[in-house]
């Protein structure tokens, strides 16, 4: 570590600096308090997540470990920074306006990184990238992974199971082997393996090598590496599990052997990527353009005037949304009922099956079945209104079957376009296979229909309906919205599918008005 040098007058410059940037940080974490706290608590209760708390001192050290090239440089604010800070602060009101905690937390941690360059100068910037640019990993993001990653478990330990000889039958994300059953849930997946192994194969490749190259090469691999460790611990603990005749790794130490495999892995992965590190120069070097400081340079009068307009950028979203909620404040309370017919559709006091999707806190949540002409119709309606990040119209919690069902498989997904009179509807479908009960000849097949109804219109995709959420708020329409799920059991796919169609395309009007009617009554 190079020491600063004696020559240099660094008190001047960089008493002023440092106070402006430290001034500014307290300003982005109090005005966004709700965001970052949100953030520690997603920190707290999961343990996806919990390497998190170990990023901001992490990057502190970083960053001290460049003290000696950070002296020779002489902090400039760079006004034109703020220009990036407002599109950031868009994007945080957007999130914030639609709920997504992703969005809104990516956009605090960038205001933060954002407000080096603004205060301190590009070369600082520079100097700081890699410390700056770890502070993103505090963002809890990656569980949107989960599905598709428990389908790659899934799929990789059920052939390595065929493989071995020994034969699988599969429903889903469960399977069947002679010794047991088994299933593949959220904890199977991978994703708290793959999340702790990039941040930390990020870390060791900055600290044991100068080439880009290696870099890339080695986190690439932290990457790859997580992902196929949890497919061979999947298939080694049902190999345990069935070789001992389900005595082991089948409880808490199913766990507890997935984590100590992991562990030696990335041990492993680390004893051969230390082989071909880079250490360090013993001093540490500034761009050659870069020139020390050998006067006062800048002054507060620029410090405090770049501080004072990054504070109104970053209090500008805060101002936007705080109207919004106010616009909101006096909405009256949903009231949002089911009839007891639709055009020629009667509600029965019978249900399709004992059946209901997961939704996170609706507003207001209701189920009904319709019966005419011998089909008969499930509807499940959750109304939202008041979203925020425990009330979300779009959310991966929100779920036809949960991963740990242990009654429903999900056995196919798609989507359909429905052409009513009046127009176009596109809905994604799903068919769910249920567990038979004691002493029954038939097993409950469902198929599902599920669109969401935000402001008016009927939007399959979650993007879509997200962005048209934000959209309505941005106009004054509030962000009331609807996920509709249809279902019917009719004994086979097509028949399933010709009940829902003849109900949508005699009712889906009807609902529409429903719908628009509670919306209209805020």
């Amino acid at each position: 570590m190079s020491a600063i040098p004696a020559n240099l007058h660094l008190a001047s410059p960089w008493r002023q600096a440092a106070p402006s940037l430290l001034l500014l940080w307290a300003v982005v974490l109090l005005l966004y308090r709700d965001t970052a706290l949100a953030m520690v608590e997603i920190w707290s209760r999961s343990d996806t997540f919990a390497h998190a708390f170990l990023v901001p001192p992490i990057a502190l050290w970083l960053a001290w470990r460049r003290r000696g090239a950070l002296a020779l440089l002489r902090p400039s604010p760079q006004p034109w920074v703020l220009l990036a800070m407002a599109a950031i602060g868009l994007v945080w009101l957007m999130g914030e306006l639609v709920a997504v905690n992703a969005a809104t937390q990516f956009a605090l941690v960038a205001l933060i990184v954002l407000a080096v360059p603004a205060v301190l100068g590009i070369a600082v910037a520079r100097e700081l990238m890699f410390p700056l640019g770890f502070l993103f990993f505090a963002v809890p993001i990656g569980e949107f992974m989960t599905p598709y990653m428990i389908a790659w478990t899934a799929d990789a330990t059920i052939l390595a199971l065929r493989w071995t000889g020994i034969p699988v039958y599969r429903e889903g994300m469960q399977f069947v082997i002679p010794s047991g059953n088994w299933s593949v849930v959220e904890a199977c997946s991978g994703v708290r393996y793959l999340i702790a192994s990039f941040m930390v194969g990020t870390l060791f490749a900055y600290l044991n090598y100068r080439s880009t190259q290696r870099r890339l090469l080695f986190v690439g691999i932290s990457i790859l590496v997580p992902i196929v460790a949890n497919w061979m611990r999947a298939y080694m603990i049902v190999m345990l599990g069935h070789l001992s005749g389900n005595t082991i790794a089948v409880g808490v130490d199913h766990l507890i052997y997935g984590w100590v495999f992991f562990g030696v892995v990335i041990m492993i992965m680390f004893l051969i990527g230390a082989r071909w590190s880079e250490p360090e120069d013993a001093v540490l070097t500034v761009s050659a353009a870069v020139q020390p400081s050998t006067g006062r340079g800048g002054n507060y009068g620029s410090w405090s005037g770049t501080v004072l307009a990054a504070a109104l950028v970053v209090l500008l979203p805060q101002l936007a949304n705080w109207g919004l909620m106010r616009a909101e404040a006096n909405a009256a309370s949903l009231q949002f009922v089911l009839p007891d017919q639709f055009g020629n559709w009667r509600a029965e006091a019978s249900k399709v099956v004992a059946w209901q999707p997961k939704s996170l806190n609706p507003s207001v949540e209701v189920q009904n079945t319709y019966s005419y002409g011998g089909q008969t119709v499930g509807v499940h309606i959750a109304y939202f209104r008041g979203q925020g990040p425990d009330r979300k119209l779009v959310s991966s919690q929100n779920a036809l079957v949960q991963s740990d069902d242990r009654q429903w498989n999900q056995l196919a997904i798609g989507r359909h376009e429905l052409r009513t009179k009046h127009q176009a509807v596109e809905v994604r479908t799903a068919e769910l296979l249920g567990t038979s009960a004691p002493g029954a000849a038939h097993r409950p097949a469902l198929i599902v229909w599920h669109t969401y109804w935000v402001d008016g219109s009927f939007i399959a995709g979650d993007v879509a309906a997200k962005l048209r959420g934000a959209m309505a708020r941005l106009r004054g329409r509030g962000d009331d919205g609807a996920w509709i799920v249809l279902f019917a059991d009719e004994g086979s796919t097509e028949k399933s599918n010709a009940a829902l169609t003849a109900f949508t395309e005699a009712n889906l009007g009807l609902l529409e008005v429903l719908l628009q009617q509670s919306s209209d009554a805020r």
